[in-house]
């Protein structure tokens, strides 16, 4: 009888317990299978807060200012700069506020604050002079809350804060600074004045010789500068042309007559006439640090013979037809020179250093092979020959 029992009991008691245990088994395995599964397929997917890799990057300064109050005279980038460490981000930290509609368009009166919302940075504006006029106080007497009835706030784009210091752009924005050697040569060209003078200015009659437009009165003047070189195959990009004043035409003879109307700088006999550019000067830029590789280099210094600094105009060896834009933000860098290691007893190789970081520039205009450039930032003096690259 055992021998016939004992195989029923070890059957059928398995038996139950895993019918029981059956349902319970399967709802594990399934509950184990799906995260598996889950995993498997989201893990592809990037959401949208994901893609927002600049907002995650965003670095604020340890001593940013409590409030800030802008005044005439700020600039965009300036007002950045004492919030971030990298001010091209203002735009991700402005646009997501529901009161600074446009980030590029600030006004002087605004009161600036830095919150953090979920986590992020954020600008607001706590008061402007131009909040609606039916905005009262209200609460206890002495109380500071506002009730703020809807309103359009109403304000001139020229009456807004620039994003970089306008003067010191202005005369490259609206006069022409590269010209080919062709333009160069068959621009029309002062031969001389009423009273022999080689240096001229303001009030000087000059006289000039080249094809002029006749139905045009008014010329500007520009001092024929240096060819501009590839500093790595020596080809010619352009000529530099440095504006020296205006021109009115009296007479359009064979010389023609004209009065130097204004001066910035000395006409000479021999500088060149080029059509006045008209064009509107504008105040507002949209710095952003390009998406591809961009390697380029000073191969000119404006106004200055051995260093610039900030606010001053450096010119690059790479235009239009490179993928330079305007707004594009670049890195300085100085060419590290070499040295030689004398501890070193076994080799006379030279070593060269780390390129060493000097500053920051960003493109405000383009030619075709060329464009020029404004230093927001200098660590040190940025001079000719040194590279320039996407800041990291």
């Amino acid at each position: 009888m055992k021998s016939s029992n004992t195989p029923k009991t070890r059957i059928i008691v398995p038996l139950f317990l895993l019918s029981g245990l059956l349902p319970f088994i399967t709802g594990c395995g399934s509950t184990q299978e799906k995260p598996d599964n889950t995993v498997e397929t989201e893990k592809p997917v990037v959401t949208a807060e994901e893609t927002e890799a600049p907002v995650k990057q965003i670095r604020v300064k340890a001593e940013h200012p409590r409030q800030y109050t802008v005044k005439k005279g700020d600039t965009l980038w300036g007002i950045s700069s004492m919030f971030l460490q990298d001010p091209w981000y203002w735009p991700e930290i402005w646009s997501k506020n529901q009161q600074v509609k446009n980030p590029h368009l600030i006004y002087p009166g605004d009161v600036l604050t830095l919150i953090y919302v979920n986590g992020q940075p954020q600008i607001q504006v706590i008061s402007s002079p131009a909040q609606p006029r039916d905005a009262q106080q209200t609460g206890e007497a002495g109380s500071s809350t506002k009730k703020l009835s809807p309103g359009i706030r109403v304000s001139p784009l020229d009456a807004s804060i620039p994003t970089i210091p306008g003067d010191a752009i202005r005369q490259f924005l609206t006069k022409p600074r590269v010209v080919s050697k062709e333009q160069l040569e068959n621009a029309p060209r002062i031969i001389g004045s009423d009273e022999r003078h080689l240096v001229l200015g303001s009030g000087n009659r000059v006289y000039i010789r080249g094809e002029l437009d006749k139905e045009r009165v008014r010329y500007s003047v520009f001092n024929p500068g240096k060819a501009l070189r590839d500093p790595q195959t020596y080809e010619i990009l352009g000529y530099e042309a440095k504006y020296a004043g205006e021109v009115r035409i009296t007479n359009y003879a064979d010389p023609a007559s004209g009065d130097l109307i204004s001066t910035d700088r000395e006409v000479l006999i021999g500088d060149r006439l080029l059509i006045e550019d008209k064009s509107k000067v504008e105040n507002l830029y949209f710095p952003r640090v390009p998406k591809g590789d961009i390697r380029a280099e000073i191969i000119s210094l404006y106004e200055a013979l051995s260093g610039v600094a900030q606010f001053q105009i450096v010119v690059l060896n790479k235009g239009e037809v490179d993928g330079m834009e305007v707004g594009y933000l670049l890195a300085t860098y100085s060419n590290g020179r070499k040295v030689r290691d004398y501890l070193d007893k076994f080799s006379s190789e030279l070593v060269k250093l780390p390129d060493e970081r000097t500053g920051l520039v960003m493109i405000f205009e383009t030619f075709d092979r060329v464009s020029y450039a404004i230093v927001l930032e200098s660590r040190r003096i940025i001079k000719n020959h040194d590279l320039l690259l996407p800041p990291r």
